[in-house]
């Protein structure tokens, strides 16, 4: 997530993550390809201005999965944009993932599709944190970041949800359906299961804990509609009730269901470890197992935003996308859960 002062950005060096001691005890992943950036298969330099990004995190709209991307640049870090979006039919990512095209511009360059102020102290950049699909209409959730401060700390605005109607090509920002910039939900992963879309939170920064709300699938864009866990019910808005389904410290999240183990997987960077970590769950609502870290910093240093695939969650090899802020790229990688299993039991909430 880079910092815009201003328009252009060729001089200016974001700040990276922060770590703490890398513990040394890793489940272990395996780097699969880099998406993005000069070198990757994908040549999004060359074939779509696309030479710096981050995040990745994904959904599937009909045939195709969609990857959306936080702050991004072209080369020598002009063209800033506050995010952009890539597609792909490819359905084998054990040697990569392919994108067959991007949300472009006039010009065919990687499109910004939530434009942003990018003014410091009242909004640097818009960065989508979460995308789901209801067959028809596609979702961003969004955070407004007003500036960023001491690496893994930064200001938001608000926090929204935007909708497109035509596979992404324009998008619109929904102006009743948002959260306050100090609200839990400033970052969002999404999960559909039964009747509800559930969304799960955390503060702006990467050092808050976890909450939970729901919502049904067609009320997305009402405000209103949304439930939220107090520990023990559903409550609708009542977003400060929230209850913490998952201590701090927490950076980008995702969670999928994955029926090979039987269990809802949890991913995101704890800071204070310096590394990438796993929790598993029956529920949503928890209790959620002890973290196990997956990869550290030590061999893959400033990473962060790992984020399952939305594919591919039927066999024991977990497949997620890492950002590292070094190379300033997103990675596919893979991992899996030595030692488990395949369980038999459904999801539930």
């Amino acid at each position: 997530m880079l910092i815009f002062h201003v328009p252009t950005v060729q001089s200016l060096l974001p700040n990276p993550p922060v770590h703490g001691r890398d513990d040394g005890r890793f489940l272990g992943a395996t780097t699969i390809a880099q998406l993005t950036g000069p070198g990757s298969p994908n040549k999004t330099d060359t074939k779509w201005n696309l030479y710096g990004t981050d995040l990745g995190h994904m959904f599937v709209h009909g045939d195709r999965t969609y990857f959306v991307f936080g702050d991004s640049y072209g080369p020598d870090k002009s063209h800033p944009r506050s995010n952009a979006m890539a597609w792909s039919e490819d359905d084998d990512p054990s040697d990569g993932l392919h994108f067959q095209g991007m949300i472009v511009d006039g010009q065919r360059r990687a499109k910004e599709l939530l434009p942003s102020k990018k003014l410091w102290g009242i909004e640097t950049t818009v960065i989508p944190t979460a995308g789901i699909s209801d067959g028809r209409r596609m979702y961003l959730h969004y955070m407004s970041v007003r500036y960023w401060g001491r690496p893994g700390r930064w200001r938001a605005g608000h926090a929204g949800v935007a909708y497109s109607d035509d596979a992404g090509e324009s998008w619109t920002k929904h102006p009743r359906t948002r959260w306050p910039g100090d609200s839990n939900f400033v970052q969002a992963a999404f999960v559909r299961y039964g009747d509800h879309i559930y969304m799960l939170g955390i503060p702006a920064g990467r050092f808050g804990a976890v909450k939970l709300a729901r919502v049904g699938p067609t009320a997305l864009l009402d405000g209103n509609a949304y439930q939220y866990w107090t520990g023990s019910a559903w409550e609708s808005n009542r977003h400060w009730d929230a209850a913490v389904v998952v201590p701090g410290p927490v950076g980008e999240l995702s969670v999928q269901w994955n029926s090979h183990y039987g269990k809802w997987l949890m991913m995101y960077l704890n800071e204070h470890r310096a590394a990438i970590v796993l929790r598993t769950a029956d529920s949503l609502t928890g209790p959620w197992g002890e973290e196990v870290a997956v990869v550290g910093a030590a061999t893959h240093p400033q990473l962060y935003a790992p984020y399952i695939t939305p594919r591919w969650n039927d066999g024991p090899e977990i497949f997620f996308t890492l950002s590292l802020f070094g190379p300033y790229n997103v990675f596919l990688m893979r991992t899996t859960l030595f030692g488990q299993g395949q369980v038999a039991r459904e999801p539930t909430m």
